[in-house]
């Protein structure tokens, strides 16, 4: 293989590893949300990141990770390069970068920085969050082909794993709901409930919808603090396209606010 088409390759391993990283309170890849500003492979092969969150004073233990998490990404690149990574217009920009240079730990860094805060606390915190989110899009989709609440409550991972939830972003949030439930339990197999609560209990079919009313208002809150994640970073760099008709929350809660695209899509402003 060429330099050139190995350069190619590379930057596309690149990219996608790091739209497999999320914002962890809106559980959206950091590359849709366009904190990725400039994600490089060199000649040499080593890669180089500059990333930039909407506001100056964002959490740090929010920054700790997305960053973690990129950091996490890169140490999972093929070709195992050096990297560098850049946090830009931060409150605690120096500190960040001044620690990774000197090679501290995020983890060290960050202890430094937040204080009293429990950032593992914090991550399982929004791990639940993503949990939920992702299975209200996964229940509300076999509402939409037919199923019965009993019917979808008495599904197996096995047999949600066949089943047909609806268009391209309900599907991929079937594949992602279905790590989120990995990740909580590593050791469930195809036989298990395809749907409990975050705390492993039993859903009765009678109490789905109360249930889901539930989630409703955790992912309305969740997608309007995205869509101010955007309008902010928007109005602070002016690099992306302005949409006339941004939603506001009562588009949310009247469910007016049309899918987003998958986010496996290459994000052509992200790319500069």
């Amino acid at each position: 293989m060429d330099t050139v088409s190995l350069t190619v390759d590379r930057r596309g391993e690149l990219w996608a590893r790091l739209a497999q990283v999320n914002d962890p309170e809106l559980d959206e890849p950091v590359t849709e949300m366009g904190f990725v500003e400039r994600a490089e492979v060199l000649q040499s092969g080593s890669v180089e990141v500059d990333f930039r969150l909407p506001t100056y004073w964002c959490s740090p233990n929010f920054a700790f990770l997305m960053l973690d998490g990129i950091r996490e990404a890169l140490d999972a690149l093929t070709w195992a390069p050096a990297y560098t990574i850049r946090l830009h217009d931060h409150m605690f920009a120096e500190e960040i970068n001044r620690g990774i240079a000197a090679g501290k730990s995020f983890s060290l860094i960050f202890d430094e920085l937040s204080g009293d805060h429990d950032v593992e606390t914090l991550r399982i915190t929004f791990r639940m969050k993503a949990f939920k989110r992702r299975q209200e899009a996964v229940l509300l989709g076999l509402r939409r082909q037919g199923l019965t609440d009993r019917e979808i409550l008495s599904m197996d991972l096995s047999s949600l794993d066949t089943a047909r939830v609806g268009g391209e972003e309900t599907e991929v949030q079937k594949v992602r709901y279905r790590e989120a439930v990995m990740q909580r339990w590593p050791g469930r197999r195809g036989g298990d409930p395809a749907f409990v609560t975050w705390e492993g209990e039993t859903i009765p079919s009678e109490a789905l919808g109360a249930y889901l009313a539930g989630l409703r208002t955790l992912r309305i809150n969740m997608e309007f603090n995205g869509a101010l994640c955007r309008g902010l970073k928007t109005t602070r760099y002016k690099e992306m396209d302005v949409v006339d008709g941004e939603p506001t929350l009562v588009d949310f809660i009247l469910d007016r606010v049309p899918p987003r695209e998958c986010a496996s899509r290459p994000a052509r402003n992200l790319r500069r």
